[in-house]
């Protein structure tokens, strides 16, 4: 199989071990097992903020003592400077809804590209509490919505006005004071298109600009609890200690309009995976350690293995998992801690190990946690997960039939052992909501969605082809065979395309009975850098983001990288 990674991997002057096989990385299950890493986009964002010495403040703060009004964050770089503008809105309980057809919420938000004055925060102040009913423009970014965690956001109003802080558990159980609903970026809704920003540098990776737009709706939900609880009791009110404070992210509820986007971006999916996937075939390749990045990789793990200890879910399937990674993290920590610094190739022996031993929730746990250490290996690759998605995908025509179904064994060849014509091999149907234009899942048997079924199958279309295929000649050519059967176009293109790229097809069946969509999202939300993937139900789950991580405040004195797990000396859940 050709390794179509990009090239600036393959000449880095790095001994690597081979790469995990996508036969073994591209499973639905696996995907689904994924861990935030140094390689998560919020963490790629954050170092680069840190690095480059970006500078931040609050021009506007104009909320009144309910919690009302505007406010602006500016981020100032080397070379650029972005606004968010954030308003704040009174919402009656019954309109607090995280669906997508909800048309009121606690807060709207934009990322301007620039600075803006109060005329463009007037024009904003008409369109952005609307989200799709409003229009932006070229100069907005990114625009999300938030509703407050009503429970916590009271109990911290609550605590603060009355000079004392909140309950550290009520915070860690929970974990943020708002909750997104949506962070729409790249030209949705008359936002600036990604080809007018992808060429500055700081927006280089993936969803970055979507990235600092969710942290500064971070700092903003602090700013807006503490400002209602001094303009409550200005006498006794008290601003959050800023442990308690860092331990608090930003919630999201996320649902089936993000899933088919690991189907929809091969390119950029596999520029993700073969990032990943080289990072831990570096650290693996390591002959001899030191005592620094042990020390270090078993302070990690013990605070991993915190971090899981809070981890709580209602839904069965993850809680159960979640069981197994505890008992995973027992086994780690015993493995970190016999671990020498002359032992021989001590991470790919680990990693075999835990191959023989761990849940695919504990194996790529530990994968995470093997990359902590080794920043100087792998922080770099962080360049590599973009892709150029603007190429057209042609198809060549003169192909010959042998060689197309040589490609289709490469990848396509685990869709041999499914009955495609089965009852459960079908029983899905992706489609497209009318009423908000997002994607949806549905029976194909119970509902009379058909006609509107989207291309999101690639597996059960590979297999078609492939028996249409059948029936030509080796030596005859693919141009040929689309004449007689113009239905395989799509899958003729994607083939040509998905065989260049290793991890850029899921080797999964998308529409059978049994496929958690959750997977899906779980896979694409560990890149962001989400932890505390909360399931409620197969098709939509809720999320943290940035917990723990510095405020802008405290960013050039605090280690970003160093955050992301719970400190060592949090006490221990009861």
């Amino acid at each position: 199989m050709t390794d179509t990674r990009d090239q600036t991997l393959q000449a880095a002057p790095y001994a690597e071990m081979p790469l995990r096989a996508p036969e073994t990385v591209m499973r639905l299950a696996r995907l689904g097992a994924f861990h935030q890493s140094r390689l998560s986009f919020m963490r790629v964002l954050l170092r680069r903020l840190k690095d480059e010495g970006w500078r931040f403040d609050r021009p506007v703060f104009d909320i009144d003592a309910h919690g009302v009004g505007v406010a602006t964050y500016r981020v100032r770089g080397p070379r650029c400077t972005y606004t968010l503008v954030a308003f704040a809105h009174e919402l009656d309980d019954s309109l607090r809804s995280d669906r997508v057809i909800a048309e009121a919420w606690d807060a709207t938000f934009t990322l301007c590209d620039g600075d803006v004055d109060a005329a463009q925060i007037e024009r904003l102040a008409a369109n952005v509490p609307k989200q799709e009913a409003g229009r932006v423009s070229g100069s907005e970014m990114v625009l999300s919505r938030a509703n407050k965690s009503v429970r916590l956001f009271s109990h911290v109003l609550d605590r603060l006005s009355r000079g004392a802080q909140p309950d550290q558990t009520m915070v860690d159980d929970v974990g943020y004071l708002v909750r997104t609903t949506a962070v729409y970026g790249s030209g949705k809704f008359g936002a600036a298109d990604r080809t007018g920003w992808a060429d500055r540098p700081e927006f280089a990776g993936s969803f970055q600009p979507e990235m600092l737009a969710v942290w500064l709706i971070r700092t903003f939900s602090v700013d807006l609890v503490e400002h209602m609880a001094q303009a409550a009791a200005p006498e006794t009110a008290v601003r959050l200690d800023p442990d308690i404070r860092r331990r608090l992210g930003v919630g999201n509820s996320t649902g089936l309009g993000m899933a088919p986007f690991l189907i929809n971006h091969p390119r950029l999916i596999n520029s993700w995976i073969a990032a990943r996937e080289t990072a831990l075939a570096r650290v693996r390749a390591i002959k001899t350690s030191d005592e620094a990045r042990l020390a270090s990789f078993r302070s990690l793990a013990r605070r991993a293995a915190r971090n899981a200890d809070e981890w709580q879910v209602a839904d069965e399937r993850q809680s159960a998992r979640i069981d197994r990674l505890r008992l995973d993290f027992s086994w780690i920590i015993e493995r970190a801690d016999s671990l020498a610094a002359d032992d021989n190739l001590p991470w790919d022996r680990l990693y075999r190990a835990a191959e023989e031993t761990l849940s695919l929730e504990g194996q790529e746990a530990l994968v995470s946690l093997m990359l902590e250490p080794h920043g100087d290996l792998v922080d770099q690759l962080a360049d590599c997960m973009h892709a150029d998605e603007e190429l057209a995908a042609r198809i060549d025509g003169s192909a010959a039939i042998g060689e197309v179904l040589d490609m289709m064994d490469r990848t396509y060849g685990w869709t041999g052992e499914i009955d495609f014509d089965s009852a459960a091999e079908q029983a899905r149907v992706w489609y497209v909501s009318e009423e908000k234009l997002e994607p949806r899942l549905g029976e194909r048997f119970e509902e009379p969605l058909e006609p509107y079924e989207q291309p999101l199958s690639p597996g059960r279309d590979a297999a078609r082809m492939r028996r249409d295929l059948e029936s030509f000649d080796r030596e005859d050519n693919l141009g040929s065979f689309l004449l007689k059967h113009p239905e395989h176009r799509h899958l003729a293109r994607r083939l040509q395309l998905v065989s260049r790229l290793p991890y850029g097809e899921i080797r999964d069946n998308t529409i059978a009975a049994g496929m958690v969509p959750i997977d899906l999202l779980r896979c694409k939300l560990s890149f962001f850098g989400a932890t505390r993937f909360d399931p409620r139900s197969d098709r939509w789950l809720r999320i943290t983001m940035y917990k723990g991580a510095p405020f802008p405040d405290e960013l050039d004195r605090l280690d970003p990288d160093d955050l992301f797990y719970p400190p060592a000396d949090a006490p221990a859940r009861q």
